[in-house]
């Protein structure tokens, strides 16, 4: 007869801000740091760690509405902690910073379920495969031609990355020559483009049709604009897909999205849309309208996951999140032929929390 599992008995959570290694922008934002909440729970002699890259707010949150949820529960409860976290929020509005509190918490319960269950979390989870693909994401507007082209072939040659991702919009006139220089410097690689909602709907059909050998368009305009997706997809070159969804919180968003006709590839991204219970949903909805999905960033903490959805097409390996994530977990995945795959050995979701190098490398 199974034993209970013993109650989650202490949850923490800390803010850490990493500055970036060089000034970074993509066609809308620029930033110079990044801020990560982590959350730590406990039950027993068991840990789980969950995190989400998002503001400082998030901690606030967590400590204020949502601690108080999980403190005393059956870690092995996870729909019903996920849907009264949900409903405690109500007031304060499930998107956003309340969903990015929710997503720490509840990648930090499965990594805790997992760990009492001494199984590694895609095995928990049901794997659908146990490599995942990757693309090496990053080139931002910032970046001087030069480095634009060594970071991206640096993917290529080093990681074996078979697409690679460069961020366009900031400076329209300079875009095409961007993109030129990054598919000399790729050869036989799949490019993306990531206008990350910069171009109105003329201008992104306009800069479509203007380039070639483009793999995909990310957000060719704001994900918001349901109709400006569809056009845009209706009207590019074959072969080129295009993806959005990063910015859903909840899975209506996700609904909505695809109902819309849309995207080819829909984005779901594990620290903002409610945790793996959230990712799952989506890649859910993803599989009912026979649509491939794709993670956004976290590649650490979106491998499992990964593992277990249906139709998956790959997962970024996002430069700043990559960097992070391997100063400050043992266990953070490396390449190998433009694959990472999970340590069956290491129950949970694999990552164990290097607190003093953490603070050492925060600002």
């Amino acid at each position: 007869m199974a034993c209970a599992a013993p109650p989650i008995d202490r949850i923490a959570v800390r803010s850490l801000r990493f500055p970036t290694d060089a000034p970074e922008a993509d066609g809308t934002i620029s930033w110079d740091h990044t801020t990560m909440v982590l959350v730590e729970l406990s039950a027993g002699d068991s840990r789980g760690v969950g995190y989400t890259y998002a503001s400082e707010a998030a901690a606030r949150v967590i400590d204020d509405l949502l601690a108080g949820i999980v403190r005393g529960r059956n870690p092995l409860d996870i729909p019903a902690l996920w849907t009264e976290m949900v409903g405690a929020v109500r007031n304060m509005g499930w998107r956003g910073v309340c969903a990015n509190a929710i997503s720490a918490i509840d990648v930090a319960l499965w990594d805790l379920k997992a760990t009492l269950l001494e199984l590694p979390l895609f095995e928990l989870l049901g794997a659908a495969r146990r490599v995942v693909p990757i693309y090496g994401s990053g080139g931002f507007t910032t970046y001087s031609l030069d480095r634009l082209q060594k970071q991206l072939a640096g993917w290529v040659e080093n990681e074996g990355c078979r697409w690679v991702k460069m961020k366009i919009g900031s400076e329209p006139d300079k875009d095409q020559q961007r993109v030129d220089a990054a598919q000399r410097a790729i050869g036989k690689a799949t490019l993306f483009v990531d206008a990350n909602g910069a171009y109105d709907r003329k201008e992104a059909l306009s800069f479509a049709r203007k380039i070639s050998g483009i793999g995909w368009f990310e957000e060719p305009v704001s994900s918001d604009d349901l109709e400006g997706l569809r056009l845009v997809r209706d009207r590019a070159p074959f072969g080129m897909e295009i993806a959005a969804g990063e910015y859903g919180y909840d899975p209506f968003y996700f609904r909505r999205m695809v109902e819309a006709g849309a995207v080819d590839v829909l984005q779901a991204d594990a620290t903002r849309c409610g945790g793996f219970t959230g990712f799952l949903k989506a890649a859910a909805i993803a599989d009912a309208f026979s649509i491939p999905i794709s993670a956004h960033t976290a590649p650490a903490l979106h491998l499992h996951v990964c593992c277990a959805v249906p139709r998956l097409r790959h997962l970024e390996w996002f430069h700043d999140h990559v960097r992070i994530e391997q100063a400050i977990f043992d266990g953070a995945p490396k390449p190998q032929d433009g694959v990472i795959k999970p340590d069956p050995a290491r129950p949970g979701h694999g990552l164990a929390f290097k607190q003093k190098d953490a603070e050492r490398l925060a600002a």
